[in-house]
């Protein structure tokens, strides 16, 4: 009897096991392909085409994507790491169920992480269930490769970073990696133009954060968009235009370790500056344009990275060049989910259709109540030749040092523009850190 009721259990189990390899398997859900960026906006250059090293395999969207973001200031910072944080909160209405992590205060000795670096708190987003990880700032840079060839399996974005540049000098094979970046030079012009043709005593002062290819060339921009406005449009000598960069030594102000802004900003104002163009993260420039005002004097500021910066002081507020990076996150964190993901390199251009669009637009520029009606006309006049083609970045220019930058009638290459290696001729200011 015993055996008898063994031998039945037996071949019941096996008649499971076969019914149930004969059910229905689970059908894939799947994504629609990642929309191409809109011809208004082409990169840099093309994408590198895959490498021999494989990407991570397509994330499983049946279940919610998971994002994670380091950002190198506050999410309310106002400024870059606000731009950056609101870019995330772009791709999680474009894309149903995606969740953005993300830490704050992420840079190099930040008393927030004492003794830890990016790379380990990357390791705490994927910990968290990120299967992408945003390092958004050119301080997290080294640790942004580290992370990625040490984690194959994350895609990684490098904000402002050119490892994935192809024609680049940093180019570095890393399949999981997608470097991005805004041409936010373009906006630097709308702000040293408005500036220059705000100006009574001729001299605009740039609060810079430290001193690196980036800042080198947006600053660099502004004071060609100033000069541009001050001889061609209101045909007066570049002589008699003082442009002067100070830099504070970071992207904020960190007590005891670098300059203050707010005192930087001060003594432009104190000593005939009457126009400030930030360069850094945080908005001293509005707050003490503000109290100069308040104290009798005429003077105006122009903000940076955030759309909103112009309602710290709207009254002194020339405008604010932006970072919409909604659209670019968007486009990248799509190849992540389909499957479509490949190395590669953005250097994004405003959509001269519509510089402020939230939907195509990767930099743009906001007007502030301080720039007058006249100017506003003229500032929109200068737009759209920047539109039409002006290149500013055509010689002859000269290097800060009188060597020779561009000959006469020779246009910069993108190599030229990134790596900028000094300031300008014309520009006062140091060009490498002391």
């Amino acid at each position: 009897m015993r055996k008898n009721v063994m031998t039945f259990a037996l071949l019941a189990m096996a008649l499971v096991m076969v019914l149930s390899a004969c059910g229905p398997t689970p059908t894939p859900v799947t994504q629609a392909p990642a929309t191409p960026p809109p011809a208004t906006q082409p990169p840099a250059t093309q994408p590198p085409a895959p490498t021999a090293t494989q990407p991570p395999a397509p994330a499983a969207t049946a279940a919610p994507f998971v994002f994670g973001m380091l950002l190198v200031g506050p999410h309310n910072d106002q400024g870059w790491s606000q731009a950056t944080y609101d870019g995330g909160q772009y791709v999680e209405q474009k894309i149903a169920g995606s969740k953005m992590l993300y830490l704050e205060n992420v840079y190099s000795g930040s008393p927030a992480y004492p003794g830890q670096t990016a790379s380990q708190l990357a390791a705490q987003l994927v910990s968290q269930g990120a299967k992408l990880v945003f390092f958004n700032s050119d301080d997290m840079k080294d640790e942004a490769l580290k992370f990625a060839q040490a984690n194959p399996n994350i895609y990684v974005v490098g904000v402002s970073d050119d490892w994935t540049w192809k024609d680049g000098k940093n180019y570095t094979v890393s399949a999981n990696q997608f470097d991005v970046m805004g041409r936010m030079e373009y906006m630097k012009m709308v702000a040293g133009c408005a500036a220059a043709l705000t100006t009574q005593t001729g001299k605009i002062g740039f609060l810079g954060p430290l001193i690196n290819d980036e800042t080198r060339r947006l600053a660099a921009s502004a004071f060609l968009g100033a000069k541009y406005c001050w001889t061609n449009v209101l045909k007066k000598d570049a002589a008699n235009l003082t442009f002067t960069v100070t830099w504070i030594g970071f992207w904020f102000n960190i007590p005891g370790v670098t300059s203050d802004p707010s005192q930087v900003a001060d003594n432009f104002y104190n000593t005939g500056y009457d126009v400030v163009i930030s360069g850094i993260d945080t908005t001293e420039a509005l707050v003490q344009a503000e109290k100069a005002k308040q104290a009798g004097k005429a003077v105006w500021a122009l903000a940076y990275d955030y759309k909103s910066n112009c309602g710290v002081a709207p009254d002194i507020c020339l405008g604010v060049p932006y970072f919409n990076w909604g659209p670019a996150y968007l486009s990248i964190v799509k190849t992540a989910v389909d499957g479509s993901w490949t190395q590669g390199f953005q250097w994004n251009a405003p959509d001269w259709t519509n510089i402020n669009n939230p939907d195509t637009s990767a930099v743009g520029f906001n007007k502030g109540n301080g720039l007058s009606a006249d100017n506003s006309t003229k500032l929109d006049a200068f737009i759209a030749e920047l539109a039409g083609g002006l290149n500013l970045w055509k010689g002859p220019l000269n290097l800060q040092d009188k060597s020779v930058y561009l000959a006469d009638g020779a246009a910069a290459t993108d190599l030229q523009i990134w790596y900028l290696p000094q300031l300008l001729e014309g520009m006062q200011g140091d060009s490498v850190a002391k």
